[in-house]
């Protein structure tokens, strides 16, 4: 089995993703609450190239990531009240768990595996740190969705920065704003 710089295997589990009403303040929960951070902001962007069920979709969204041990934390808040991936989950249940996320090295072979398993993709876009991702609904068989990301070797340093980061972080700078235009935390 081939590890991720971080520790988690390809093509395993790497996030569990939360949508939230507030992502500023969900930030300080988790790390009052939990002890997780620093986290990394992207945000308020509109997906690059998002399409939401075959339409293209302009939602506005701020994520922020996290890492507790080997695993990353997502957290999720749409600004605004279009359909998209997002709004389905918190139509139905409210905010809370959304997602898993796996790192795929065959990012194309994946999404058709699932695909054929009968999990159709309903969201895909360009991430803020450009790689491809998908959403498959696999909502059928387990309580969230799969997000499949693209994974390159950019993309693995930038998530073995946070990691990183988590190991050796003393409470202090507990939010880093991620530049989408540099691709650099401030």
């Amino acid at each position: 089995m081939k590890l991720l710089s971080f520790g988690q295997p390809v093509g395993g589990i790497v996030q569990a993703a939360y949508t939230v009403e507030n992502i500023d303040a969900a930030m300080q929960h988790y790390v009052e609450a939990l002890n997780i951070g620093p986290w990394f902001v992207s945000g308020p962007f509109v997906p690059a190239k998002g399409f939401y069920r075959g339409e293209p979709t302009d939602m506005s969204l701020t994520l922020a990531v996290a890492f507790t041990g080997h695993m990353m934390v997502e957290l999720i808040e749409q600004h605004d009240t279009k359909p998209s991936v997002y709004q389905e989950t918190i139509k139905v249940k409210g905010h809370g768990f959304h997602h898993w996320a796996i790192c795929s090295k065959d990012f194309d072979s994946d999404v058709a595996r699932y695909e054929a398993a009968g999990y159709p993709v309903i969201f895909s876009d360009i991430s803020p740190r450009g790689v491809r991702i998908v959403y498959v609904d696999t909502r059928r068989d387990l309580p969230g969705m799969l997000e499949i990301i693209e994974t390159t070797e950019a993309l693995e340093g930038i998530y073995h920065g946070y990691f990183a980061a988590a190991q050796d972080w003393d409470g202090k700078d507990p939010i880093r704003r991620w530049s989408l235009k540099t691709g650099t935390s401030k």
